[in-house]
């Protein structure tokens, strides 16, 4: 039986580590937060793999096509190599149930809280969840990682002070972070 070997942080984009702009359709408006890219590096520097998973329904929802949102991951995970920090891999889910694009109206596997996306970046490279985090700025961000073993911290930007306020906010979260910096401190720190 072979055994996963990497560590990963799987990261939530918008409201994460970039500003979260509706529906961002223009590489132009990337933003990230104040302190993200360093703590993306001080991630990578201790040989995380970065993975980064987002929810692009503004495809399903016709504000932008599928090639747009490619043009805006591409981007983001270039600005980030430019500065010295590869991105491992970087998806996204562009389906909405009850969507008015009909060909993305449909129950998936890959949006979030599903967990497919994180399970197809696991067997791709090699991740061990046990050693892993989940880190985003929903609870939906966190519960593929929480089912799967991964340790989870819920960051408050983005929408993540409302989420800390749900019931089940404990249920989901192991730790609560103001930002991106702060999270990567936690995930260094244990």
């Amino acid at each position: 039986m072979a055994f996963a070997s990497n560590k990963a942080v799987f990261l939530d984009r918008d409201g994460t580590i970039i500003r979260d702009i509706s529906y961002l359709d223009d590489p132009e408006q990337i933003e990230f937060l104040p302190g993200a890219v360093e703590a993306l590096r001080s991630l990578h520097d201790k040989e995380y793999l970065l993975v980064v998973i987002t929810n692009q329904s503004g495809v399903a929802r016709g504000f932008f096509d599928e090639e747009t949102c490619r043009k805006v991951n591409h981007q983001f995970t270039q600005r980030l190599v430019a500065q010295g920090i590869p991105v491992g891999a970087s998806y996204y889910c562009p389906h909405l149930p009850g969507a008015p694009v009909p060909e993305y109206d449909q129950v998936c596997n890959c949006r979030k809280p599903a967990k497919g996306l994180f399970e197809k970046a696991a067997r791709e490279l090699d991740i061990d969840f046990k050693s892993s985090w989940a880190v985003g700025d929903s609870l939906r961000d966190l519960k593929p990682g929480s089912e799967l073993g991964a340790r989870t911290v819920l960051v408050l930007t983005g929408k993540g002070r409302e989420q800390a306020a749900l019931e089940d906010a404990g249920l989901v979260a192991d730790f609560t972070a103001g930002d991106l910096a702060e999270a990567a401190h936690i995930i260094l720190g244990i």
